[in-house]
């Protein structure tokens, strides 16, 4: 098994460490907290791919620097975060589970009361740094239709393992997985 996979996207590389996700499963890691360069790089590159929306939603962590850049690119005043942990300043909450690829347990997806009274109308835009299984971006889509808002598109840097043969999402570039 290799140590590392050499990710070219947005004519940048990055060499990923490959992680054991489970008896039969390596995911080569990617991660784009930290890496100004790509996300400026990639960033345009993806907004030239997506439709007309008012908003876009992304969960925490890690999709955070590429919402924010896509929202100034776009000329959005307002890009909305689900929280994974519930806040005592939140108020009133939407909130949804999710089990993804590389946390593998039940995670908490939540809605403050004044995010979910903009999305009320909204055609919005789900982005992540990484499509896998979808699980995580079907639990926003849940958050944004309980919110009163329509999913348009459904974006990120990278499509991994099958998520890259679907044509429901738009994204840059195809990530493998690695079975053994």
């Amino acid at each position: 098994m290799k140590i590392s996979y050499s990710l070219k996207i947005a004519g940048l590389t990055r060499t990923l460490p490959i992680l054991r996700l489970g008896e039969n499963l390596s995911i080569a890691s990617f991660v784009i907290l930290g890496d100004t360069e790509l996300v400026a790089t990639a960033a345009p590159l993806l907004a030239k791919k997506l439709p007309p929306a008012d908003l876009l939603v992304s969960a925490e962590a890690k999709g955070i620097p590429l919402v924010y850049e896509l929202a100034k690119l776009l000329g959005m005043k307002r890009y909305i975060v689900a929280r994974k942990s519930i806040k005592p300043y939140m108020g009133h909450v939407i909130k949804d589970e999710v089990t993804s690829i590389t946390t593998q347990k039940k995670q908490l997806l939540a809605l403050d009361e004044s995010d979910a009274l903009l999305l009320k109308g909204k055609n919005v835009i789900l982005i992540d740094d990484v499509i896998s299984t979808g699980e995580s971006l079907s639990a926003l889509q849940r958050l944004v239709e309980s919110a009163g808002g329509f999913v348009v598109a459904k974006a990120a840097l990278l499509a991994e393992g099958d998520a890259g043969l679907r044509d429901d999402i738009i994204y840059l570039e195809k990530l493998p997985v690695f079975k053994d």
